[in-house]
């Protein structure tokens, strides 16, 4: 009876060992955008020896918050990186899981590009013939018809006789969040029709200037902007989206379109002069602070000037800074794990 009781004793000493004693590697996953910039802070991170280098995953933004907000413990990640904002829905749907104290971090701006191969000219759109060439519905004679136009001469007779072809990324997606409210409904503004129902019904108008096209003009990509860049550079004719960050670590073979007169570059997104831009976070997990070792280091080694600093190393990688005096709010609200604000 006493060795029973010795090996029941001993078998709950375990299980509580194991309660307390969690992963020894942060464990990251998120955007594919903001991946490249977390990846490289992470190796930084554990080359300097004191904790285990963490593991990054590229999900996705929606993807990220979703298994974010699944619960606390370790099978559930630390850090979500996102290139949107968290919504309120996301926030909510943490809090029932027990997952009260979030720490948001802004790293920093990315572009939206439209790209095509190097081997071809490069595009110039305007946001009114992006939203024509990829809407669902597009007004026609006073009301929303299928999208008809094939090609982008059919958009814009100054535009190239090609198939209209795009490849990018999935709703899940942040980068996908952003086109749609920072290119679609841009281009959707400039019709009067659809400029009245934004006024008079928001989420109408929404919902179509966000509805894009099923009928193949559109290829959801996934979340695997690479196999973008070998589609583009094996159909010179098709356009893809994706981040500027991706498309400065690939300039040898893609080039950025031109949108409403303004190229994307580091200067003009930075500048705020390129219309098609969006703020990156991260979220951590302030209940796994102190449970996983290294969380709160790694967000200060983050938010290091030498890292997201306008001569950071991740500009290397193409991050856009923010301006030093935002970039002292975040880090000051980043180490001090100060509670998200919604």
């Amino acid at each position: 009876m006493l060795k029973k009781t010795l090996g029941l004793a001993v078998i709950a000493t375990v299980a509580i060992a194991g309660q307390a004693v969690a992963r020894d590697q942060i464990r990251i996953v998120g955007s594919s955008t903001v991946f490249p910039f977390s990846k490289t802070v992470a190796e930084n991170f554990g080359n300097k020896g004191k904790f285990a280098t963490p593991v990054v995953e590229s999900t996705g933004s929606g993807g990220g918050l979703k298994l974010f907000c699944a619960g606390i413990g370790d099978e559930h990640p630390d850090i979500t990186n996102a290139s949107r904002r968290i919504k309120k829905s996301e926030v909510e749907k943490c809090a029932k899981a027990g997952i009260k104290e979030i720490t948001e971090v802004k790293v920093g701006f990315d572009g939206i590009v439209l790209a095509n191969s190097k081997s071809t000219a490069p595009i110039k759109l305007t946001k009114k013939q992006i939203f024509m060439a990829l809407a669902k519905q597009v007004p026609m004679d006073g009301k929303l018809v299928d999208n008809p136009y094939k090609t982008w001469k059919d958009v814009d007779a100054s535009l190239p006789n090609t198939k209209i072809e795009v490849l990018g990324p999935p709703p899940t997606s942040g980068t996908r969040d952003a086109f749609s409210e920072l290119a679609m409904e841009g281009g959707a503004k400039k019709f009067p029709m659809l400029k009245a129902l934004r006024k008079s019904d928001k989420k109408a108008f929404k919902a179509v200037a966000h509805a894009v096209r099923e009928d193949g003009a559109y290829i959801e990509a996934g979340e695997n902007d690479n196999l973008i860049v070998n589609k583009l550079v094996a159909n010179p004719s098709a356009i893809g989206v994706f981040g500027f960050s991706f498309l400065d670590q690939n300039a040898d073979k893609i080039q950025g379109g031109v949108i409403g007169g303004v190229e994307p570059t580091f200067e003009n997104i930075s500048a705020g002069k390129y219309g098609i831009s969006r703020s990156l976070y991260f979220y951590v997990k302030k209940a796994h602070v102190g449970k996983v070792p290294g969380i709160k280091e790694f967000v200060a080694e983050f938010t290091n000037e030498d890292a997201f600093g306008e001569f950071g190393y991740l500009t290397e990688k193409g991050l856009i800074p923010l301006s030093k005096e935002e970039r002292s709010q975040v880090r000051d609200g980043a180490t001090s794990l100060s509670n998200l604000m919604m």
